[in-house]
């Protein structure tokens, strides 16, 4: 029998309800919003990457035409650094020290894009022209930017007290075991590779409106975020104030992906310099300021090896890893390869581990998490490296993935990491890919392309990453005078559809259209909590938590309607914003319904989902490229995606989702790079330098589910945001080597697989 879809309840392809007003100019971003009497704020940064520094007179900023506030380190002893609670333990049972950052530096700078000075003036230009008249004095000092070679023993100091660049030390797994399995094996398979540094390029660049409340004694901070509570946090503590001092609101935001998580220095600047001045202060950061000083992403040194039986199950695993961090430690930074380490097995049934991590401090840019954090690292290191083993042994890629995945019997599945799978039938959606991407026929488009003078290669890639950690998110809900509904929760849409997806599992229970479901977050005023976005989390745990505040706010409502029409409340049926006897025609509309509540408490709902561990989305990603072996540009011509997302809410948000996220993915496998100078200077600080992924190189997708219900989450989800990124720079990397592999016997490429670097492997190998 077949179950027909809700209109608008979950399983429904509801378009968004948001895009009217984005796609008619109607949107509403921080640099949108103008105060009155808004005064604007630069930042003067570092041109050099290590070194003390000396500032001079001020008095020609001060003095410049529209300037009302020249800030330096020495001003702002009242503001604590900001610091990172995320440090894991070492192996000796100790918390590396951090090195925090300051909202401007007093004496020494540490990378390209450290804050020297805040010039606040009548116009952002008038601001920017005073801040070239202060005289600053650096003693540049040689700098340390690469990753591989932080822990040389030569290497520039970015912390010379320390006595090294290590930030920190991780070790997971057994490794007097490991070291067994490796000493049993048929056979080991190595590879060593770099997994390039990422900047994020949201579309809307950061921005922040301080504002302070004399009457009220508070803040009030505007920007774009990921989350208003964590915000609050933050910040309060960095003035020691109580968090009710501080008002955090976030509008419509363009893009978020890991960064707009963050508390920046731009923050506090603009709320101290507000409280100064009596007036509102504005500062929006152009898009070269994003590639210099927004939280970076990946960039890790990786030597991993595999050890094997003669049949070619995996026997053991080891890994060294090189994590870079930057010049300080960011807030999640150190959490973000603790995380990946976590999800080093992936999909495969792997006996033993031993995973080492070693932080460095490089004078860079502060790397934090970027969509996926950690899990498209590890989806990396393990695909590449299970790709190499195939091509060692003999066996097919489908092959060994199919002889070491972990079988639906072995369902729950405790990791070597202790990573907890509830369920997944990985042979399941690879061989669907395998299907759609119709694997069989390859052999005949690859003798097309040799017809034409070309190089093809497919490669795939069967992830898992875990999401949705443990916790919860509440909801609220009220039934308005008007007869809509508003919904109240503490995450944060930056584009995703939240508006749309809440509203969802709200009109499922009231059986109300969406469009009369108003969702509200980014408000501090209005909740008094939130854990933002990230991570997956916003609907396997916000959307339950929504669905049973509908369900409580209908019981209610029923009630209401049931006292009113004098009939029993499981007599009464929900439907278009009217409730009415079963089988009659006797109604009241919900309008009527607030009017006749006799309590405030009577017209709101409340739900709330605590989940107990995290929750495991998994797939299968195939590419399929082709390369002009006489310019090395690489076309990637066909890509399929079978995944497994337990439950999907919304088919259209969710292919969106992961379109997104793959083409990212591929972004990071063929194109992005952040290349800092041996000197520390950043070389890609301009989309003229670094190169993200256009509509037309990419191709349209295949994208399709096989969904196994999750029994961790109450609606069995399991989450999808980041998906699409963890498979498919993996998929897109294994291609090409694919590609070259046949071709000329080349097994390895770093990334990314630029023009350049393609031409120069096939020609080398030539």
């Amino acid at each position: 029998m077949t179950v027909a879809t809700p209109k608008f309840g979950m399983g429904a392809s509801a378009l968004r309800v948001e895009d009217r007003a984005f796609i008619t100019g109607k949107g509403r971003y921080t640099d949108d919003i103008s105060p009155q009497g808004v005064l604007h704020g630069y930042v003067l940064r570092s041109p050099v990457a290590n070194g003390k520094f000396t500032i001079g007179s001020l008095d020609a900023a001060r003095a410049a035409p529209g300037v009302h506030l020249v800030l330096t380190g020495a001003d702002l002893g009242h503001i604590a650094d900001l610091k990172s609670g995320v440090m894991q333990k070492q192996p000796d049972g100790t918390r590396a020290p951090t090195r925090d950052i300051p909202v401007l530096c007093r004496d020494r700078v540490h990378y390209v894009g450290d804050a020297v000075a805040f010039v606040v003036a009548d116009s952002r230009a008038l601001a920017q022209d005073a801040a070239e008249l202060i005289e600053v004095d650096y003693d540049s000092e040689d700098a340390v930017s690469g990753t591989a070679n932080a822990l040389d023993p030569a290497a520039p100091l970015v912390w010379p007290e320390l006595g090294s660049n290590r930030a920190l030390l991780y070790h997971v797994g057994d490794k007097p075991r490991t070291e067994a399995a490796f000493a049993r094996a048929a056979r080991v398979t190595r590879v060593e590779f770099v997994n390039n540094r990422l900047v994020c390029n949201y579309m809307e660049a950061r921005a922040a409106i301080g504002e302070w409340n004399e009457a009220e004694d508070r803040f009030v901070l505007t920007t774009g975020s990921q989350g208003v509570h964590s915000m609050q946090k933050v910040i309060a503590e960095l003035f020691g104030l109580e968090k009710k001092k501080l008002r955090v609101v976030t509008p419509d935001v363009g893009g978020g992906f890991g960064p707009k998580t963050f508390v920046y220095r731009e923050y506090p600047l603009v709320l101290e310099a507000a409280r100064r001045l009596g007036r509102p202060v504005k500062w929006t950061g152009d898009r070269t300021e994003h590639f210099l000083t927004d939280a970076q992403g990946r960039d890790n040194a990786v030597v991993a090896e595999m050890a094997m039986d003669a049949d070619g199950r995996f026997l053991a695993m080891r890994v060294r890893l090189t994590a870079n961090l930057g010049a300080y430690i960011s807030q999640y930074g150190p959490y973000i390869p603790f995380v990946g380490v976590s999800m080093s097995t992936g999909v495969y049934d792997i006996g033993a581990i031993d995973v080492e991590v070693n932080g460095v401090y490089t004078n860079t840019c502060p790397v934090d998490a970027y969509r996926g954090a950690g899990r498209p690292e590890a989806a990396l290191l393990l695909e590449k490296l299970v790709d190499a083993c195939a091509r060692d042994t003999g066996l097919a890629p489908d092959e060994i993935r199919r002889r070491n995945f972990i079988r639906p019997a072995q369902m729950p599945y405790r990791t070597q990491t202790g990573r907890l799978y509830d369920t997944g039938e990985f042979d399941g959606h690879m061989s669907l890919a395998m299907e759609r991407a119709e694997w069989k026929g390859f052999s005949a488009r690859l003798d097309e392309a040799k017809a034409r003078g070309k190089i093809r290669g497919i490669g795939m890639a069967t992830y898992i990453e875990a999401c949705a950690f443990a916790g919860s998110e509440p909801a609220f809900v009220e039934l308005n005078g008007d007869g809509t509904v508003t919904l109240k929760i503490g995450t944060q849409t930056n584009g995703q559809g939240h508006a749309t997806a809440y509203a969802q599992f709200v009109a499922e229970k009231l059986n109300l259209p969406i469009e009369r479901i108003h969702v509200r977050q980014g408000d501090t005023d209005e909740l008094p909590a939130g854990g933002g976005t990230g991570g997956s989390r916003s609907i396997p745990l916000g959307g339950v938590s929504a669905a049973r505040a509908g369900a409580d706010l209908a019981q209610k409502i029923k009630r209401i309607a049931a006292d009113e029409l004098e009939a029993s409340a499981g007599d009464i049926e929900l439907e278009d914003g009217t409730a009415r006897i079963v089988g009659t025609d006797r109604a009241l509309g919900f309008s009527d319904i607030a009017k006749a509540a006799k309590q405030p408490d009577d017209l709101k709902g409340f739900g709330e989902f605590v989940q107990n561990e995290a929750t495991y989305p998994n797939g299968t990603h195939i590419c399929e490229v082709e390369i002009d072996p006489e310019t090395g540009a690489t076309d990637v011509v066909r890509y399929t995606i079978v995944d497994d997302f337990g439950v999907t809410v919304n088919p259209i948000l969710l292919e969106g989702q992961v379109h997104g996220g793959v083409v990212q993915g591929i972004g990071q496998a063929l194109s992005e790079d952040t290349v800092y100078g041996e000197d520390g200077q950043l070389l890609t600080a301009s989309f003229m330098d670094y190169a993200v992924p256009r509509a037309d190189t990419v191709p349209s997708f295949h994208f399709e589910t096989r969904n196994v219900p999750s029994t961790t989450n109450a609606l069995g989800m399991k989450g999808a945001g980041e998906a699409g990124t963890i498979g498919a720079t993996p998929a897109a990397l294994n291609a090409v080597t694919d590609a070259l592999h046949r071709a000329c016997g080349v097994g390895h490429i770093e990334m990314p697989a630029t023009p350049a670097r393609v031409w120069a492997a096939i020609h080398g190998a030539a």
